[in-house]
Protein backbone atom coordinates (compact mmCIF):
# COMPACT_ATOMS: atom_id res chain seq x y z
CA UNK A 1 0.00 0.00 0.00
CA UNK A 2 1.40 3.44 -0.76
CA UNK A 3 1.52 5.90 1.93
CA UNK A 4 -0.76 9.10 1.91
CA UNK A 5 1.27 12.08 0.71
CA UNK A 6 0.31 15.39 3.29
CA UNK A 7 -0.88 17.97 1.26
CA UNK A 8 1.36 21.33 1.73
CA UNK A 9 -0.08 23.53 4.35
CA UNK A 10 -1.17 27.03 3.01
CA UNK A 11 -0.31 29.36 5.98
CA UNK A 12 3.06 29.20 8.65
CA UNK A 13 3.83 30.34 11.80
CA UNK A 14 6.83 33.15 11.80
CA UNK A 15 8.26 35.10 14.66
CA UNK A 16 8.25 38.77 13.23
CA UNK A 17 9.84 41.61 14.58
CA UNK A 18 7.71 44.48 14.99
CA UNK A 19 10.11 47.52 16.91
CA UNK A 20 13.06 47.46 19.02
CA UNK A 21 13.02 44.28 21.34
CA UNK A 22 9.84 43.51 19.93
CA UNK A 23 8.31 40.16 18.08
CA UNK A 24 4.86 38.36 17.49
CA UNK A 25 4.26 35.39 16.21
CA UNK A 26 2.11 35.61 12.86
CA UNK A 27 0.35 33.48 10.62
CA UNK A 28 1.62 33.94 7.32
CA UNK A 29 1.02 32.31 3.80
CA UNK A 30 3.70 29.68 2.68
CA UNK A 31 5.45 31.18 -0.47
CA UNK A 32 5.20 29.57 -3.56
CA UNK A 33 8.64 29.02 -5.43
CA UNK A 34 9.13 30.54 -8.93
CA UNK A 35 11.38 29.81 -11.64
CA UNK A 36 14.77 28.14 -10.58
CA UNK A 37 13.41 28.39 -7.13
CA UNK A 38 13.32 25.76 -4.15
CA UNK A 39 10.59 26.43 -1.28
CA UNK A 40 12.65 25.04 2.29
CA UNK A 41 11.09 23.54 5.39
CA UNK A 42 13.56 25.29 8.05
CA UNK A 43 14.90 22.73 10.23
CA UNK A 44 17.62 25.34 12.12
CA UNK A 45 18.39 28.94 12.71
CA UNK A 46 21.77 29.77 13.85
CA UNK A 47 21.16 33.25 16.29
CA UNK A 48 23.59 36.01 14.32
CA UNK A 49 25.35 38.96 16.38
CA UNK A 50 23.79 41.50 13.30
CA UNK A 51 20.16 39.51 14.23
CA UNK A 52 20.87 41.13 17.42
CA UNK A 53 21.72 44.08 16.41
CA UNK A 54 18.44 44.67 14.91
CA UNK A 55 16.22 43.52 17.73
CA UNK A 56 18.25 45.86 20.13
CA UNK A 57 18.98 49.01 17.96
CA UNK A 58 16.57 48.53 14.39
CA UNK A 59 19.86 48.99 12.63
CA UNK A 60 23.04 48.37 11.01
CA UNK A 61 24.79 51.10 9.86
CA UNK A 62 22.34 52.24 6.79
CA UNK A 63 20.48 49.08 7.00
CA UNK A 64 16.99 50.34 8.92
CA UNK A 65 14.26 48.18 9.95
CA UNK A 66 11.12 50.51 8.80
CA UNK A 67 8.78 47.77 8.51
CA UNK A 68 8.17 44.62 10.57
CA UNK A 69 10.35 41.90 9.60
CA UNK A 70 11.65 38.09 10.00
CA UNK A 71 14.98 38.00 11.47
CA UNK A 72 17.46 34.99 11.02
CA UNK A 73 20.13 34.04 7.88
CA UNK A 74 21.86 30.59 9.55
CA UNK A 75 19.74 27.99 8.48
CA UNK A 76 19.30 24.48 7.40
CA UNK A 77 16.30 22.54 5.91
CA UNK A 78 14.89 20.57 3.77
CA UNK A 79 13.20 20.73 0.56
CA UNK A 80 9.19 20.67 0.42
CA UNK A 81 8.33 21.84 -3.50
CA UNK A 82 10.50 22.76 -6.73
CA UNK A 83 9.93 25.63 -8.91
CA UNK A 84 10.05 25.42 -12.70
CA UNK A 85 12.84 23.91 -14.30
CA UNK A 86 14.09 22.68 -10.64
CA UNK A 87 14.75 18.37 -10.76
CA UNK A 88 11.50 17.64 -9.02
CA UNK A 89 14.29 14.90 -7.48
CA UNK A 90 15.49 17.43 -4.89
CA UNK A 91 12.24 17.42 -3.34
CA UNK A 92 13.03 16.00 0.09
CA UNK A 93 16.89 16.29 -0.06
CA UNK A 94 18.30 17.92 2.93
CA UNK A 95 20.46 21.76 2.59
CA UNK A 96 21.99 24.20 4.42
CA UNK A 97 20.89 27.86 2.39
CA UNK A 98 23.48 30.37 1.38
CA UNK A 99 21.20 33.38 1.82
CA UNK A 100 21.20 35.75 -0.43
CA UNK A 101 19.82 36.13 -4.04
CA UNK A 102 21.73 38.10 -6.39
CA UNK A 103 21.38 40.01 -9.67
CA UNK A 104 23.68 37.69 -11.51
CA UNK A 105 23.66 40.45 -14.24
CA UNK A 106 26.05 43.53 -12.49
CA UNK A 107 29.67 43.95 -12.97
CA UNK A 108 30.21 42.61 -9.49
CA UNK A 109 28.31 39.82 -10.32
CA UNK A 110 29.93 38.76 -13.60
CA UNK A 111 33.38 39.04 -12.16
CA UNK A 112 32.63 36.42 -9.62
CA UNK A 113 31.92 39.03 -6.29
CA UNK A 114 28.35 38.47 -5.97
CA UNK A 115 28.22 39.52 -2.82
CA UNK A 116 29.28 43.05 -3.67
CA UNK A 117 26.18 43.28 -5.98
CA UNK A 118 23.95 46.63 -5.12
CA UNK A 119 20.75 44.96 -5.52
CA UNK A 120 21.61 41.80 -3.76
CA UNK A 121 18.73 40.95 -1.58
CA UNK A 122 19.93 39.14 1.53
CA UNK A 123 17.90 37.70 4.61
CA UNK A 124 17.07 39.41 7.28
CA UNK A 125 18.82 42.48 6.01
CA UNK A 126 15.67 45.63 5.41
CA UNK A 127 13.31 45.04 3.87
CA UNK A 128 13.79 41.46 3.20
CA UNK A 129 12.77 38.63 5.50
CA UNK A 130 14.35 35.83 7.42
CA UNK A 131 14.15 32.51 8.43
CA UNK A 132 12.49 32.41 11.67
CA UNK A 133 9.78 30.81 10.27
CA UNK A 134 8.48 27.53 8.73
CA UNK A 135 9.14 28.11 5.03
CA UNK A 136 11.74 29.79 2.90
CA UNK A 137 12.07 30.51 -0.65
CA UNK A 138 15.57 30.71 -2.12
CA UNK A 139 17.44 29.86 -5.46
CA UNK A 140 17.87 26.60 -6.21
CA UNK A 141 21.82 26.93 -6.77
CA UNK A 142 22.09 28.52 -2.95
CA UNK A 143 19.79 25.36 -1.61
CA UNK A 144 23.47 23.09 -1.08
CA UNK A 145 22.82 19.56 -0.63
CA UNK A 146 24.35 18.32 2.85
CA UNK A 147 25.43 14.18 3.84
CA UNK A 148 23.42 12.88 6.42
CA UNK A 149 26.77 13.18 8.84
CA UNK A 150 26.03 16.85 8.93
CA UNK A 151 23.89 17.52 11.74
CA UNK A 152 20.67 20.12 10.90
CA UNK A 153 22.18 22.54 13.23
CA UNK A 154 25.86 22.04 11.95
CA UNK A 155 24.15 22.33 8.53
CA UNK A 156 22.54 26.09 9.43
CA UNK A 157 26.25 27.27 11.10
CA UNK A 158 27.54 26.53 7.43
CA UNK A 159 26.77 30.86 6.88
CA UNK A 160 29.00 31.65 9.74
CA UNK A 161 31.50 29.24 9.01
CA UNK A 162 31.68 30.93 5.74
CA UNK A 163 32.10 34.37 6.53
CA UNK A 164 35.41 32.63 8.32
CA UNK A 165 36.60 31.11 4.99
CA UNK A 166 35.93 34.46 3.64
CA UNK A 167 38.11 35.78 6.14
CA UNK A 168 40.99 33.15 6.12
CA UNK A 169 41.09 33.36 2.14
CA UNK A 170 41.63 37.73 2.25
CA UNK A 171 44.18 36.68 5.34
CA UNK A 172 46.19 34.42 2.90
CA UNK A 173 46.36 31.81 5.31
CA UNK A 174 47.94 28.63 4.25
CA UNK A 175 50.36 26.05 6.01
CA UNK A 176 52.63 27.70 8.88
CA UNK A 177 50.96 30.80 8.71
CA UNK A 178 50.97 33.13 12.04
CA UNK A 179 47.25 34.82 12.73
CA UNK A 180 45.94 37.20 15.52
CA UNK A 181 42.33 36.97 16.48
CA UNK A 182 40.63 39.95 18.18
CA UNK A 183 37.51 38.82 19.60
CA UNK A 184 36.63 35.16 21.34
CA UNK A 185 32.93 35.19 20.23
CA UNK A 186 31.28 33.15 17.73
CA UNK A 187 32.73 34.47 14.77
CA UNK A 188 36.21 34.68 16.68
CA UNK A 189 36.14 30.87 17.51
CA UNK A 190 35.28 29.51 14.07
CA UNK A 191 37.84 31.85 13.05
CA UNK A 192 40.53 30.11 14.99
CA UNK A 193 39.22 26.45 14.35
CA UNK A 194 39.20 27.62 10.26
CA UNK A 195 42.46 29.03 10.65
CA UNK A 196 43.67 26.08 11.96
CA UNK A 197 42.07 24.05 9.25
CA UNK A 198 43.95 26.17 6.46
CA UNK A 199 47.58 25.06 8.36
CA UNK A 200 48.33 28.05 11.07
CA UNK A 201 50.35 27.13 12.81
CA UNK A 202 50.13 30.15 15.71
CA UNK A 203 46.88 31.19 16.61
CA UNK A 204 46.71 33.71 18.52
CA UNK A 205 43.24 34.94 20.12
CA UNK A 206 42.20 37.61 23.07
CA UNK A 207 39.41 38.50 24.67
CA UNK A 208 38.69 40.03 28.47
CA UNK A 209 36.77 37.43 29.36
CA UNK A 210 38.38 34.15 30.71
CA UNK A 211 35.68 31.81 30.00
CA UNK A 212 35.87 32.44 25.88
CA UNK A 213 39.33 32.81 26.45
CA UNK A 214 39.18 28.95 27.01
CA UNK A 215 36.83 27.96 24.83
CA UNK A 216 38.67 29.27 22.09
CA UNK A 217 42.03 26.98 23.66
CA UNK A 218 39.70 24.24 23.04
CA UNK A 219 38.22 24.97 19.24
CA UNK A 220 42.24 25.42 17.98
CA UNK A 221 44.20 28.41 19.47
CA UNK A 222 47.32 27.82 20.46
CA UNK A 223 47.34 30.98 22.86
CA UNK A 224 44.90 32.82 24.25
CA UNK A 225 44.97 36.35 25.58
CA UNK A 226 43.56 39.25 27.93
CA UNK A 227 44.19 42.20 26.16
CA UNK A 228 43.89 44.08 29.50
CA UNK A 229 46.93 42.59 31.33
CA UNK A 230 49.37 42.18 27.82
CA UNK A 231 49.95 45.04 25.21
CA UNK A 232 48.48 43.01 21.82
CA UNK A 233 50.96 45.66 19.78
CA UNK A 234 54.01 43.88 21.42
CA UNK A 235 53.65 40.60 21.03
CA UNK A 236 55.48 38.50 18.50
CA UNK A 237 54.37 39.86 15.03
CA UNK A 238 52.00 37.78 13.14
CA UNK A 239 51.23 37.57 9.48
CA UNK A 240 47.78 38.50 9.53
CA UNK A 241 45.04 39.93 11.85
CA UNK A 242 41.51 39.25 11.87
CA UNK A 243 39.47 41.20 13.55
CA UNK A 244 36.33 39.90 15.44
CA UNK A 245 34.78 42.30 17.72
CA UNK A 246 34.79 45.94 16.03
CA UNK A 247 35.97 47.70 18.65
CA UNK A 248 38.79 50.13 18.08
CA UNK A 249 41.14 49.82 20.36
CA UNK A 250 41.76 45.83 19.56
CA UNK A 251 41.49 46.66 15.61
CA UNK A 252 44.74 49.68 16.74
CA UNK A 253 46.72 46.92 18.67
CA UNK A 254 45.88 44.09 16.73
CA UNK A 255 47.57 46.40 13.25
CA UNK A 256 50.71 46.71 15.41
CA UNK A 257 51.35 43.68 16.39
CA UNK A 258 51.02 42.70 11.91
CA UNK A 259 54.82 42.08 10.56
CA UNK A 260 56.10 43.57 7.26
CA UNK A 261 54.00 42.74 3.89
CA UNK A 262 51.18 41.19 6.52
CA UNK A 263 47.08 41.41 6.05
CA UNK A 264 44.79 42.92 8.31
CA UNK A 265 40.72 41.66 8.05
CA UNK A 266 38.07 43.42 9.64
CA UNK A 267 35.19 41.25 10.48
CA UNK A 268 33.31 43.11 13.70
CA UNK A 269 30.70 45.30 13.46
CA UNK A 270 31.71 48.67 15.62
CA UNK A 271 31.64 52.43 14.93
CA UNK A 272 31.80 53.58 11.10
CA UNK A 273 35.15 55.31 11.68
CA UNK A 274 37.82 55.52 14.05
CA UNK A 275 41.33 56.53 13.34
CA UNK A 276 43.60 53.66 12.27
CA UNK A 277 47.79 53.89 12.49
CA UNK A 278 48.76 55.04 9.27
CA UNK A 279 52.33 55.01 9.86
CA UNK A 280 53.06 51.45 10.97
CA UNK A 281 50.50 50.44 8.15
CA UNK A 282 52.62 52.53 5.41
CA UNK A 283 55.90 51.89 6.56
CA UNK A 284 54.98 47.96 7.04
CA UNK A 285 53.16 47.29 3.34
CA UNK A 286 50.67 45.74 5.41
CA UNK A 287 47.35 45.08 3.52
CA UNK A 288 44.04 45.99 5.12
CA UNK A 289 40.71 45.03 3.69
CA UNK A 290 37.04 43.85 4.70
CA UNK A 291 35.24 40.81 4.64
CA UNK A 292 30.89 41.41 3.45
CA UNK A 293 29.62 37.80 3.37
CA UNK A 294 30.94 35.33 0.60
CA UNK A 295 31.19 33.99 -2.53
CA UNK A 296 31.37 30.24 -3.40
CA UNK A 297 32.34 28.88 0.57
CA UNK A 298 29.59 26.58 0.83
CA UNK A 299 31.46 23.45 -0.96
CA UNK A 300 34.85 24.33 1.51
CA UNK A 301 32.55 24.94 4.59
CA UNK A 302 30.80 21.17 4.00
CA UNK A 303 34.03 19.34 3.48
CA UNK A 304 35.54 20.96 6.37
CA UNK A 305 32.64 19.82 8.61
CA UNK A 306 32.30 16.37 6.99
CA UNK A 307 36.14 15.81 7.36
CA UNK A 308 36.01 16.82 11.16
CA UNK A 309 38.76 19.47 10.55
CA UNK A 310 35.97 21.98 12.06
CA UNK A 311 33.61 21.28 14.79
CA UNK A 312 30.26 23.48 14.72
CA UNK A 313 27.86 21.21 16.65
CA UNK A 314 30.07 21.46 19.83
CA UNK A 315 29.78 25.08 19.32
CA UNK A 316 25.79 25.31 20.02
CA UNK A 317 25.52 26.25 23.75
CA UNK A 318 21.57 26.88 23.49
CA UNK A 319 18.41 25.98 21.69
CA UNK A 320 14.68 27.83 21.21
CA UNK A 321 11.49 27.93 19.70
CA UNK A 322 9.50 30.25 18.35
CA UNK A 323 7.97 31.32 21.31
CA UNK A 324 11.27 31.78 23.13
CA UNK A 325 13.47 33.80 19.92
CA UNK A 326 13.59 36.98 22.42
CA UNK A 327 15.53 34.87 24.61
CA UNK A 328 17.69 33.34 21.92
CA UNK A 329 18.43 37.03 20.83
CA UNK A 330 19.43 37.69 24.48
CA UNK A 331 21.75 34.84 24.93
CA UNK A 332 24.41 36.61 22.99
CA UNK A 333 25.32 38.88 25.89
CA UNK A 334 26.04 35.67 27.72
CA UNK A 335 30.09 35.11 28.38
CA UNK A 336 29.13 31.13 28.29
CA UNK A 337 27.01 31.46 25.04
CA UNK A 338 28.65 30.50 21.74
CA UNK A 339 25.78 29.72 19.28
CA UNK A 340 22.00 29.55 20.36
CA UNK A 341 19.81 27.27 17.57
CA UNK A 342 16.07 28.03 17.27
CA UNK A 343 13.83 25.40 15.71
CA UNK A 344 10.87 27.12 14.13
CA UNK A 345 8.27 24.60 15.06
Amino acid sequence: MTAAVEPMPTTMRASVMTGVRTLQIEDRPVPTPGERQVLVEVAAVGVCGSDVHYYLHGRIGDFVVHEPMVLGHELSGRIAAVGAGVDPGRIGQRVAVEPQHPCRRCTQCKAGRYNLCPDIEFYATPPVDGAFCRYVLIDDDMAHPVPDSISDEAAALLEPLSVAIATMRKAQVVPGTSILIAGAGPIGVICAQTARAFGASRIVITDLVADRREKALQFGATEALDPAVVDIATIEPVDAFVDATGVPAAVVSGIKAVGPAGRVVLVGMGADEYALPVSHIANREITVTGVFRYTDTWPAAIHLVASGAVDLDGMVTGRYDLEHIGEALDSDSDPASLKSIVVPT
